[in-house]
């Protein structure tokens, strides 16, 4: 017990020593305490400017998707052929036919509204609104639309139309297109 107590007090003698002060010239400490003090105070910059935040509503969900193609091309082009042969197919529009007056608008501003039928001889007729709000009939055989599209079919439902638009290599293709019944009506 008596060892035990005689290590104590000499781990507490040398903790207590190492307090002591046995540094006497404590100049240049002061020195660094003067020089830092003395030295110009910093300023803080002030906080930046926040803009409030304007929400925005983002309205474009409801228009269509810009990477899918709104209708199948006709036929598969092959992107090997020259151009000549492509040009060479056949097809081309009538460009010297006196155009229709729904040529003169595009497809997209055309509206079908309606279908009568002529009672003599049961022939169908569809009814389109252009852009002035004018209500035209047309039937298969009439040509409206930018790109030279001549009816193919019409039903109480719809009309189905083939354009003949340019295919970017120099010639021409047949593209089919529909214009659907204004359910709004």
């Amino acid at each position: 017990m008596y060892k035990i107590r005689a290590c104590v007090m000499f781990f507490l003698l040398v903790q207590l020593t190492g307090c002591v002060d046995w540094v006497d010239d404590k100049g240049d400490l002061k020195v660094f305490i003067a020089d830092a003090q003395a030295a110009p105070q910093g300023t803080i910059a002030p906080l930046p400017e926040f803009k409030p935040y304007r929400s925005f509503i983002y309205e474009g969900a409801s228009m269509r998707e810009p990477f899918v193609a709104l209708l199948p091309l006709v036929a598969e082009v092959d992107l090997e052929e020259e151009p000549n042969e492509e040009a060479a197919n056949g097809i081309k529009p009538d460009e010297t036919r006196e155009k229709d007056y729904l040529e003169t608008f595009a497809l997209d501003k055309l509206t079908m509204v309606g279908t009568i039928t002529e009672k003599i001889d049961n022939q169908l007729w569809a009814l389109i609104r252009d852009q002035n709000s004018e209500i035209h009939r047309v039937t298969i055989g009439d040509h409206m639309g930018l790109d030279f599209g001549v009816i193919k079919s019409l039903d109480e439902r719809k009309i189905e139309l083939v354009e003949i638009v340019t295919n970017g290599r120099g010639g021409w293709m047949k593209r089919p297109r529909n214009l659907a019944l204004d359910e709004q009506e």
